[in-house]
């Protein structure tokens, strides 16, 4: 089970970053700025994102968790693919439109799913496998395989090929992937009696929860922002092929935000039975390491140098994503999680993917008139400080999870 849902997210990722590396040969093609790369890898996602999260994690915390994952990764696979026959830039974001409003299936469901099978001492480890696991496994194939496929046969051919995948995995999914809710009891088992209002209107009052989602969002903002920008910034700043980037780059960054995940699951899961504030601890300790590296990184000229400053840079910001998930399944109660899950990666997504690249773009255009081809390389420096309200939020979150936690 783990290891499909871990296979689903990779795709949920795949998808999304393998954009990153095609902005500039779509730029080149399309003849369009910064802001409007923003746009389609950031607003174009996350606005019908926002508004599909919420009906289908309804759907989800009612029905078969499997039949939504299923449907979700056929339909978002199908629409990558078609992403690669777009004849114009405005096509093309009409098409990253609806892959942002079917991708909401995936990852809510596939954490309440994950939430039945373990238990809460061994949950940040499992988390962190699926969350920062497919991120990295997702990113890798997006850098890696869609730079070199873009290098090769064109940015067209990097999309079709990206959504072929999806559309096995979906078979193997609907063939392998259990619903537990009739077979496991409690916690999986039981209809959800809440209605939608008593659901939004309880997690309301979990002062953790809000923190913790409102740090996340914030720190997306910096996150999506910088991941989106960055194989930009490297082309233009250290003068770098894409191949270069797809590769060496690629590599040691999907090793980076692997390790950071799988070290900040691990030391959740070992201290918060001691202490559950350690769940926000752990995030903000992540952002504040964090935030000192990604300014050196970007203050490299030569490539080697910057990936080894980048490496700690990205392990660092990844220590800290399992234990914010893992805060919010403490206190979120079973028969809400897919919705906890879907609201908090509402505001990640529509905060975090839809202005993070936006602004990092806005910014680089801004920029340009005084410094030229470094403009990029400004903006990336100023996103930085995104980090800093997000360290203090998950503080906060820390210091109101011991009063809110809920099985």
């Amino acid at each position: 089970m783990l290891a499909i849902l871990f296979l689903v997210t990779t795709s949920n990722y795949f998808d999304y970053f393998i954009l990153s590396v095609l902005l500039d040969p779509i730029k080149n093609e399309f003849g369009v700025s910064d802001t409007l790369l923003g746009l389609l890898s950031g607003v174009c996602f996350s606005a019908l994102y926002a508004v599909a999260a919420l009906p289908i994690a309804r759907w989800a915390d009612r029905g078969n968790r499997r039949t939504v994952i299923v449907w979700a990764l056929t339909a978002w696979s199908t629409l990558t693919a078609i992403c690669g026959l777009a004849q114009s830039f405005w096509q093309l974001a009409a098409l990253r439109l609806g892959v942002g409003a079917v991708e909401p299936g995936a990852v809510p469901p596939a954490q309440s799913l994950l939430a039945d099978y373990f238990p809460p001492e061994r949950r940040a480890s499992a988390l962190a496998l699926l969350t920062q696991g497919g991120s990295a496994a997702g990113w890798l194939f997006g850098v890696v395989i869609g730079g070199y496929i873009a290098a090769e046969y064109g940015w067209r051919m990097a999309f079709v090929l990206a959504g072929a995948p999806g559309l096995l995995l979906a078979m193997v999914a609907r063939v392998f992937l259990a619903e537990p809710r009739r077979s496991l009891g409690f916690p999986a088992a039981g209809p959800l009696r809440e209605t939608l209002t008593e659901t939004c209107r309880r997690l309301r009052h979990k002062h953790s929860f809000l923190f913790a989602s409102v740090g996340l969002a914030i720190y997306g903002i910096f996150g999506f922002g910088i991941a989106i920008f960055l194989p930009s910034f490297m082309i233009r700043t250290l003068h770098v092929t894409l191949e270069q980037v797809s590769l060496s780059w690629g590599l040691a960054i999907s090793a980076a935000n692997l390790l950071g995940a799988l070290a900040g699951g691990w030391l959740a899961d070992r201290l918060s039975p001691r202490d559950v504030r350690c769940y926000g601890w752990i995030a903000a300790g992540g952002c504040a390491a964090s935030i000192p590296l990604y300014g050196l990184a970007l203050a490299c000229e030569r490539m080697s140098t910057f990936i080894a400053v980048d490496f700690l840079a990205e392990a660092s910001l990844a220590i800290g994503l399992p234990a914010s998930f893992a805060a919010v399944h403490a206190v979120c109660g079973n028969q809400r999680r897919v919705m906890a899950i879907a609201i908090m990666l509402f505001t990640f997504t529509l905060v975090g993917s839809g202005l993070g690249p936006l602004i990092a773009g806005a910014l680089s255009d801004a920029y340009t008139p005084a410094v030229g081809r470094a403009s990029l390389q400004y903006s990336l420096f100023t996103m930085i400080g995104f980090l800093i309200p997000a360290t203090v939020l998950f503080l906060l979150c820390a210091r109101a999870l011991p009063g809110e936690l809920e099985s």
